[in-house]
């Protein structure tokens, strides 16, 4: 029987504040002593009330427009309730019936189409503490108990919840990226899975025969791209094979087990009532009226799509080139400084496709930290086009100045290349090369016995190959045997 996958994801992403929700505690807890990052506030001690971040609600807000969301004014905060050892209240302060962004939408790219996904509503809420187990690989798995940090407890999170519109785990991997990357060029959060401030709660169930959902089934434990793609792929096979054999799924909460590529019953899938939702009355409504969204609207960059569109149209970059250069914020910027020095897009493109790309890979950097400033590699690029220099010169001179920091024109001079040709000391280092190499052949002409100059020449055609043909032949000609004699 054919079934249709149906996914909707949760997309939890921690907002980059100095302070955490609701308290004056540091949010700087990556790599912080395990319980120091924490207050009577955020560790729920009895008679402590919550203060709102404003930064916070800012950022959650800007989110939402990025996401096409209507900004609902007088929103409010509910209380979650259930227990666990990493939420010390016993109860999380979230947003409920009144989020603060609703009836958005994300266009994403998959399967060779375009398609469009909804986002239900985004909302507030703080993060819960972290559980720490003592295994070789920081899993649950096999743990044989659990030690909690409440250094995260408390952080500001907004909660992305998508409509069920995805149909393939390419979907929702699209989906994902598109969010991160939106995330990325409003500032609001670093988009890390790795360090949990990006983190993922996977919905999926397959249609049934009259094209209804089937149950659904909630997957954690997620924390990369990869895993969440194996993690889908599993769950869909798993639940076919259930059907297929006449048995019914639960409606539940499973762990992705990343090591044995399997998903494992955690519980029972809770409700709303199970919750016990009712008004935080501790906190008062959160007032985000039109003056409030427009002047945050009008702070808003220029959207990646929006971006990608117009390094197509305005310097006739192919859809690749496009995409590629707009991935990051700060390379889209980078680019566009090249090509302010004068330099030719197509050539700009090039050049941080290939070589810029290879040097971050190499050095292990991003952009932000790449040595060579744009309008310097734009300056370069217009010499290549002068023929000033050739591609070869241009890629050394590039490697100087990454390597040794320093300006073109300093590059230029320890390269020992000027009009496109190599020459001083630069040349003469790869004539001594030369001879390093071929010592017989220099002894045979040192002592004499290259009547008819064949050595010379041989040791000649050397240097010009090892020069890449950038060097004058006559001025070769004139250093060899001035050297050699």
């Amino acid at each position: 029987m054919k079934r249709e996958p149906v996914i909707g994801l949760e997309i939890h992403l921690q907002l980059k504040t100095k302070t955490k929700l609701f308290c004056g505690c540091s949010s700087d807890y990556i790599g912080a002593i395990p319980n120091t990052n924490v207050c009577p506030v955020c560790l729920a001690v009895p008679g402590t009330l919550p203060i709102l971040n404003d930064h916070a609600v800012e950022l959650a807000v800007k989110t939402g427009l990025g996401l096409h969301c209507s900004i609902c004014d007088n929103t409010r905060f509910h209380r979650k309730h259930y227990f666990y050892a990493d939420l010390p209240k016993a109860y999380q302060i979230t947003q409920y019936e009144h989020p603060i962004a609703v009836k958005g939408y994300v266009d994403i790219f998959a399967g060779g189409k375009e398609k469009r996904v909804r986002v239900h509503h985004l909302h507030l809420e703080e993060d819960a503490g972290k559980l720490v187990h003592p295994t070789s690989d920081g899993r649950l798995t096999g743990a044989s108990y659990s030690l909690v940090d409440y250094n995260r407890g408390g952080m500001p999170l907004s909660e992305i919840v998508s409509e069920p519109d995805m149909n393939s785990a390419e979907e929702a991997i699209a989906y994902i990226t598109q969010i991160r990357q939106l995330a990325r060029y409003l500032d609001v959060s670093d988009g890390e899975m790795e360090s949990g401030s990006l983190r993922v709660d996977v919905n999926v169930s397959l249609t049934r025969p009259d094209g209804s959902l089937g149950t659904r089934v909630e997957i954690k434990n997620i924390n990369s791209l990869t895993s969440i793609e194996r993690a889908l792929e599993y769950e869909i096979a798993r639940q076919n094979k259930v059907l297929d054999e006449g048995g019914h799924l639960a409606q539940e909460t499973r762990l992705w087990d990343d090591v044995a590529g399997v998903t494992r019953s955690m519980r029972s899938k809770e409700g709303d009532r199970d919750y016990r939702y009712y008004v935080e009355m501790d906190l008062a409504p959160i007032s985000a009226g039109p003056e409030y969204v427009r002047k945050i609207r009008e702070s808003l960059p220029e959207m990646p799509w929006d971006k990608r569109e117009r390094f197509i149209s305005e310097y006739s970059l192919s859809p690749e080139e496009s995409l590629h250069l707009t991935e990051q914020r700060e390379t889209a910027d980078y680019f566009e400084a090249c090509v302010s020095e004068g330099a030719p897009p197509a050539k700009c493109a090039n050049w941080m496709r290939m070589e810029v790309q290879r040097m971050l890979h190499d050095y292990g950097i991003g952009i932000n930290n790449f040595p060579v400033p744009s309008a310097e590699l734009g300056k370069l690029i217009i010499k290549v086009e002068k023929r000033e220099l050739s591609n070869t010169q241009a890629k050394d001179v590039l490697a100087v100045m990454a390597e040794k920091k320093t300006s073109l024109e300093d590059a230029v001079r320890i390269c020992g290349v000027s009009g496109g040709k190599i020459t001083g000391t630069a040349l003469e280092e790869a004539v001594m090369k030369i001879f390093d190499s071929e010592p017989e052949a220099v002894k045979t002409i040192r002592e004499g016995n290259d009547k008819k100059g064949a050595k010379v020449k041989f040791l000649q055609g050397l240097v010009m190959r090892e020069t890449r043909g950038s060097a004058d032949p006559a001025e070769v000609a004139s250093l060899v045997n001035s050297m050699l004699h």
